[in-house]
């Protein structure tokens, strides 16, 4: 309701100002009238729309729009249930909001315009009336006020007879043109704004165009020199009343003679109202960047799915395979499967996926083939070793890369060059070699010398090139200029998005959309300070809408926020603003800018009672330090309380034997308070069982003894990327940065494995050649290590890989915004058996 009353505000005093300085003096007193009607309902209307395609002026596939990020609890229903004994329910009680204030004023003033209407009516019946035309006069006695509303014209019989006949002349023109009902719009909108000075100001200047259009009228053919004298003459004691059309109002005497005596603007002036049509569009284009209403829930990705991306690349192979064949089943078109499988031929380097699929359907093509010629009796031995050679090539995709270093490949690829486009394939870009140097010189002078070619696309197998665009004549210097400028590269063509390092070995871009989603809604919810919504007085839902890039370098730059507040954009701005550095996503194997939309829906329901009276707790060991015995044994009972599956007859009586005792202490007395609270309202929503348990690790960090915290510790699972402070073992401790102690701690796991891996399981099991085995598990918030899951070629590898990070030291656990976290890890493991 606020932003709908902001903007509509705003969008008046843009009108009035534009009425005021260009349009007032004008007299096109009609274009006035239909400016100002026009323009105060289009106030009023204009927040309500939304056109799509304004938002689309930005086309979608240029800037990525992550999913909407929700910061506090959406209301639901209550997930856990306490069974505890029965309690008075309390009624709710009346909670004062500052939208009621606004409804008392409507009722007030809608009440004021009954009073009115009433007092008018009072003052028609109550004198002599006569009907003339369609018009009905009435005779005011022992006045000289006159006046018109609807079809009744009010004159006083104190006015002389010799004026009765202008004045007529003058409400006559008010009545015709109906400007009752104007007055009356502004009467309703005066109701529902009531406390907008504009809605006010916008009633005056429209009666006074209504004043300054009868006098136009009215003296058409009178002498205007009268008519002054006329106005100047009376005695002015007409009735005060907004929707009415007075013909004696002392205020607008002054400015009626001065327009009256104005000569007509110039035809040319009419342009003036033009202006109505660029401020429409752009109020417009404002209100629909509003149309976002999408809900959008965060996504997140298993732990299986980074095991997936650690499979052989024979294993991708049989799984893109059985996809071919289920699409086959699907009745898709050979031609399809073909689009769906075959790699971007301008990549020098595919990735292990682009190669599994491609190798996937020579297989499916082979066995087609083979058996379309088996059936026919045409096939031969020379197909079979052909097609065998096929799907022999590059058994592994370190064949792969080796063989793409070779001078076969390099020359091959870039002999694939089409539209004018050059190719050249070296080792290392930083670093050319003088045959390379050679060779790209070569290439230049054959850009510079024929018409036909135009573009130089380098590309180094290490990772890394460039894209030269020759617009000719031209040097090599200028050539190499184009290379340095800041490109920004849409999302929906990106070749590899930007991502955090956990992500980088997912197959896809949109798995690794969707793991850089999770991780940075995970660290807006970290770090977004939900406190400023009770500092703000905030309520209900904020919706902030963020845009920024990510660089060439992987750093978010250009963050832009849009919010109901200027605080809550600051908020999001300095929150996007610090996310951590990222891997830059590459086009043509280069690194680029990517532009991003993150949507952020900020829900502020208010802190529960039972999270109020924990966020107490809280306080009070933050205050004084440390537990006594009695306070502990309170701690003990509320974990029990949130640890327990099932609430039986034994924990409710510890409970209420707590509550009773209570004990002297203030912090027991706030323990007592939460317990008291979880009996009286007998269920626990999310938010609140969230709280607790944070409580109770947040107690453990304060050294606090608890019995039960492993029941409850490891709720909060954070990656790698985000933690404040990383897993590590005792002899990394030291070291001053996260990098060196995440370097350490990696190292120090190696030396493990190296040393207690048992390699003989291998020859026991006849298994040769180079395995590769994934390990995923977590280091918990205790320092152990748990949920370990491996993946390997045969199942004792698996095992055996367990058992050996099983076995791994008890470490430092990660912390997160000052708490014990689990943290996720994954751990390639390889070894060449001779």
């Amino acid at each position: 309701m606020l932003t709908y009353i902001l903007q509509t505000i705003a969008f008046q005093l843009v009108f009035l100002l534009i009425y005021d300085v260009f349009l007032k003096r004008e007299t096109f007193f009609n274009w006035n009238r239909v400016y100002l009607l026009v323009t105060a309902i289009s106030s009023v209307i204009l927040p309500f729309i939304k056109i799509e395609r304004f938002k689309e002026a930005v086309p979608q596939q240029f800037i990525m729009r992550l999913p909407e990020v929700v910061i506090g609890e959406v209301s639901a229903p209550a997930q856990t249930t306490l069974q505890m004994h029965a309690v008075q329910t309390v009624e709710p009680i009346f909670v004062w909001h500052w939208s009621m204030l606004i409804y008392v004023g409507m009722a007030i003033a809608t009440l004021l315009l009954i009073y009115k209407a009433i007092k008018i009516s009072m003052v028609i019946y109550k004198n002599p009336k006569r009907w003339k035309g369609d018009l009905l006069l009435v005779n005011l006695l022992k006045s000289n006020a006159a006046f018109s509303i609807f079809h009744y014209i009010c004159i006083g019989e104190q006015i002389r007879d010799e004026d009765k006949k202008t004045i007529f002349k003058h409400e006559v023109v008010h009545v015709q043109q109906k400007h009752t009902l104007d007055l009356l719009l502004f009467e309703l909108l005066r109701i529902v704004f009531w406390f907008n000075p504009l809605v006010y100001m916008y009633q005056n200047r429209m009666s006074a165009l209504h004043e300054y259009i009868a006098d136009a009228q009215a003296v058409k053919n009178d002498n205007k020199t009268q008519y002054y004298e006329n106005l100047l003459s009376q005695v002015f004691d007409v009735k005060q009343f907004s929707f009415i059309n007075p013909f004696f109002k002392q205020s607008l005497i002054k400015k009626r003679i001065v327009m009256l005596s104005k000569s007509k603007s110039n035809r040319i002036h009419l342009l003036k109202y033009a202006l109505l049509f660029p401020m429409v569009f752009g109020m417009l284009l404002y209100t629909s960047s509003y149309a976002q209403e999408t809900n959008v829930s965060v996504e997140n990705v298993s732990n299986d799915e980074s095991a997936n991306q650690e499979q052989t690349l024979q294993e991708l192979i049989d799984k893109y395979y059985k996809e071919i064949e289920e699409l086959e089943k699907s009745k898709v078109s050979s031609s399809e499967i073909f689009q769906k499988s075959r790699p971007n031929k301008d990549n020098y380097i595919w990735s292990k996926a682009e190669l599994a699929k491609l190798k996937a359907y020579v297989k499916y093509l082979e066995n087609r083939i083979i058996k379309d010629k088996s059936e026919e009796r045409t096939l031969t031995i020379e197909d079979q070793e052909r097609f065998k050679k096929m799907v022999n090539t590059h058994q592994t995709y370190e064949d792969y890369l080796k063989y793409m270093k070779t001078g076969e490949a390099k020359r091959g690829w870039e002999n694939q060059a089409r539209d004018g486009v050059v190719r050249l394939v070296v080792d290392d870009f930083k670093n050319l070699t003088t045959d390379e140097k050679k060779l790209q010189k070569e290439k230049i002078d054959l850009i510079l010398n024929d018409a036909y070619y135009h573009t130089l696309v380098t590309t180094s197998v290490n990772g890394g090139g460039s894209i030269m665009t020759f617009d000719k004549p031209t040097s090599v210097e200028e050539a190499k200029m184009v290379d340095t400028y800041d490109i920004e590269v849409p999302f929906g063509v990106i070749e590899e998005v930007p991502t955090f390092e956990e992500c980088q070995t997912l197959l896809t871009n949109e798995e690794k959309k969707k793991c850089t989603s999770d991780i940075i809604s995970r660290y807006i919810n970290g770090n977004f300070n939900t406190k400023l919504a009770k500092d703000l007085g905030l309520s209900g839902k904020q919706r902030i809408n963020v845009i920024f890039k990510i660089d060439k370098q992987g750093n978010v730059s250009n963050v832009m926020a849009r919010a109901p507040h200027p605080e809550l954009e600051k908020e999001a701005k300095r929150v996007v603003a610090s996310l951590p550095k990222m891997i830059p996503g590459k086009q043509k194997g280069k690194p680029v800018t990517v532009p991003y939309s993150l949507p952020i829906l900020f829900v502020v329901n208010g802190d529960s009672p039972l999270i109020e009276k924990v966020n107490a707790v809280k306080e009070q060991i933050e205050k004084q330090g440390n537990a006594t015995d009695e306070e502990n044994e309170g701690l003990n009972v509320l974990y029990k309380i949130v640890s327990s599956e099932k609430f039986d007859s034994e924990l409710v009586s510890t409970t209420q034997k707590f509550i009773d005792k209570k004990g002297k202490s203030t912090l027991s007395q706030k323990i007592a308070d939460v317990m008291d609270q979880i009996q009286t309202q007998g269920t626990i929503s999310d938010a609140e069982e969230k709280a607790l348990k944070l409580l109770l690790i947040y107690t453990i960090e304060g050294a606090f003894t608890n019995p039960y915290f492993k029941d409850v510790l490891g709720l909060v699972e954070i990656p790698f990327a985000i933690t404040d402070e990383v897993p590590t073992f005792e002899e990394c401790k030291q070291l001053p940065t996260n990098k060196e102690r995440k370097d350490c701690t990696s190292q120090t796991i190696a030396n493990h494995v190296n040393k207690k891996f048992n390699t003989k399981v291998a020859k026991e099991h006849n298994l040769k050649g180079k395995q590769r085995i994934t390990v995923v598990f977590v280091i918990a918030a205790d320092g152990s290590i748990k949920d370990a899951k491996a993946r390997a070629s045969h199942p004792v590898l698996e095992a055996e890989a367990i058992r050996v990070i099983n076995a791994l030291p008890k470490m430092i656990p990660g912390k997160f915004q000052g708490v014990i976290v689990n943290v996720p890890y994954s751990l390639p493991i390889i070894f060449q058996i001779q």
